[in-house]
């Protein structure tokens, strides 16, 4: 009987042990995958500023070609804008957690803005004899240091707040159309005839935004810049703006097509339509049409 409670208690005694083993094993596995997720949002948000920064220097670029009228020089501010440009696409095409190429095109990012910055000072000595050429380079060289000290302001925030805020991935309407209907339903070419809008438009493949329910809202603006509406409300930007049609759709993270209606109850006239897609608090996507008399 002795030797059985030994037995006995050694296999409760492995159990346990198998038991806790499992507990820590899964305990460490999902504390791994949080840590992963909070890796992969901090470095979308690191590839999004870069992206910021490196629009901004082609902006930039564009805006001192215009100072000068030395051949030679613009087409030297051509070339660097232009490197930019080429830059900028690889960032867009490169994946947050590529390290080495982020870690490349952040290097390149730094020699972009020493280039810039002698530009802006050769620009300046060049038209240092004039006094209204060289108020205006005083001001743009202040704006330069606004707008990069704004930068370095922002990407501090984000990187205080980056534990705290989960950055979701914007939707993307595509290939935006509308189509005027009849009573019938068939498509309608006079204006008076229009007696409901067919919205059609695809959600562009996002494997980075959340799959789920999304309530997507379409505004139609008039010639006038007056949205048609039947009264119904949503929240933008610490507003509320009237939309014209809403609709919930299932989105899993694929290319999906998305068809609204709107029953016309105004008077319409001719001229140039606007239609804007929201979605999660953001503007998706816009396209505009005109309609003849």
């Amino acid at each position: 009987m002795k030797k059985s409670n030994l037995i006995a208690s050694l296999g409760i005694f492995v159990v346990v042990v198998l038991v806790a083993a499992v507990v820590y094993l899964l305990t460490s596995l999902q504390r791994e995958k949080e840590e992963n997720a909070l890796m992969v949002e901090l470095a979308e948000m690191d590839k999004l500023e870069m992206e910021n920064q490196y629009e901004e220097f082609a902006r930039q670029y564009s805006e001192l070609q215009t100072q000068i009228t030395n051949d030679s020089l613009i087409a030297q501010l051509e070339q660097e804008q232009e490197r930019t440009r080429q830059l900028l696409d690889e960032l867009r095409r490169t994946k947050a957690n590529d390290a080495a190429e982020i870690t490349r095109l952040k290097k390149e990012l730094a020699t972009l803005r020493q280039i810039l910055r002698g530009y802006v000072h050769e620009i300046d000595s060049l038209n240092q004899l004039n006094q209204q050429l060289m108020a205006e380079n005083a001001a743009q060289g202040e704006r330069l240091a606004a707008q990069e000290q704004n930068i370095q302001t922002i990407s501090a925030e984000r990187e205080s707040l980056a534990e705290k805020v989960t950055i979701a991935a914007q939707l993307d309407a595509t290939s935006i159309a509308i189509t005027p209907l009849n009573r019938k339903d068939k498509a309608a070419k006079k204006v008076k005839d229009f007696k409901k809008f067919a919205v059609s438009f695809h959600i562009a493949r996002n494997i980075t935004a959340q799959p789920g329910n999304r309530t997507i809202y379409l505004r139609i603006l008039n010639p006038g810049g007056q949205p048609l509406s039947q009264g119904g409300t949503f929240a933008f930007e610490d507003r509320e703006i009237e939309y014209s049609a809403r609709k919930t759709v299932e989105y899993s993270g694929e290319d999906m097509v998305v068809i609204m209606y709107y029953d016309v109850v105004e008077t319409l006239q001719a001229g140039r339509y606007q239609i804007q897609i929201f979605a999660d608090g953001n503007c998706i996507g816009q396209s505009a049409v005109t309609f003849e008399q």
